[in-house]
C-alpha cells in the first residue's frame, strides 16, 4: 500500500512508497539524489554506501524528513572545497542539505527545534578514491557551521547501511549490510556519481 497522493507534502509525488508490514508503518524508499519530508506518522529508508543520510527532524512537533546525497568530489579535489571554495562541490551538498531543511521549516518546523542524526560515508566502491569519507566530514562540517546539533551518527567504515528513520518520534534503525549478494548499489551510486561529478548545480538556497 503506497502513501497516498494527498496525504503527501508537494513535491514529493515522485519518491516510492509501500507499507512496510515488518514495522507496521507507511514507508518512503529514498534512492540517490532524493529526500523526503512529512508531517504524517511514516518511515523513510534508503540503502546507503558512499553517500551521506541526514535525517533531520523538528522534536518538538515531529516534523522531519531524510535526504541521500553524495559530493561531486574526487580526492584531489578534498583539500580545497573545506577551505571554503565556492563552487559545484559545496554547493551540491549545501543544495542537499538546504531543501531538507528548508521543506521541514516551512511545513511548520522550527529552527531551533531541529535535532540531526547522519549515517554512511562508507567505503564500498572501489575506483572512487575514499568519497565516503569526504561525504561524512562534508555533513558534519556543514551542520557544526550551521550550528545544528548532532545526537547520533554511524559513519564511515566498509559496510553498506540500510536506514530506517521515524522522524515523528526521531527513532533509528540501522542495519550493516556485511554480504552483498548483488551489485545493485555499487552500479547505482557509481551511475549516481557519473551523473552529479560534472553537472552544474543551478539557483541558491537560503535557510530561512
Amino acid at each position: 500500500m503506497a502513501i497516498p497522493a494527498s496525504s503527501r507534502l508537494p513535491g514529493f509525488d515522485h519518491i516510492n512508497t509501500y507499507f512496510d508490514s515488518a514495522h507496521d508503518i507507511l514507508t518512503a524508499k529514498l534512492l540517490p539524489g532524493e529526500y523526503y519530508v512529512t508531517t504524517n506518522l511514516e518511515a523513510v529508508v534508503t540503502v546507503l554506501g558512499s553517500c551521506v543520510s541526514a535525517c533531520i527532524r523538528d522534536r518538538v512537533f515531529g516534523i522531519g524528513g531524510m535526504n541521500h546525497f553524495m559530493l561531486p568530489i574526487h580526492e584531489k579535489e578534498r583539500s580545497t572545497w573545506k577551505g571554503g571554495l565556492v563552487d559545484n562541490i559545496t554547493r551540491y551538498g549545501n543544495y542537499a542539505m538546504e531543501h531538507l531543511i528548508n521543506d521541514i521549516l516551512s511545513h511548520g518546523g522550527m529552527r531551533k527545534n531541529l535535532e540531526v542524526k547522519v549515517f554512511g560515508g562508507g567505503r564500498i566502491v572501489r575506483g572512487l578514491s575514499d568519497i565516503g569519507a569526504c561525504n561524512a566530514t562534508f555533513v558534519l562540517d556543514y551542520l557544526q557551521e550551521e550550528r545544528l546539533p548532532v545526537v547520533a551518527q554511524d559513519l564511515n567504515g566498509d559496510a553498506p547501511r540500510k536506514v530506517y528513520y521515524f522522524p515523528r518520534t526521531g527513532r533509528v534503525l540501522v542495519k550493516k549490510l556485511a554480504c552483498m549478494h548483488n551489485d545493485t548499489l555499487l552500479q547505482r551510486e557509481k551511475k549516481y556519481f557519473s551523473d552529479i561529478k560534472n553537472a552544474p548545480v543551478s539557483g541558491e538556497v537560503d535557510l530561512f
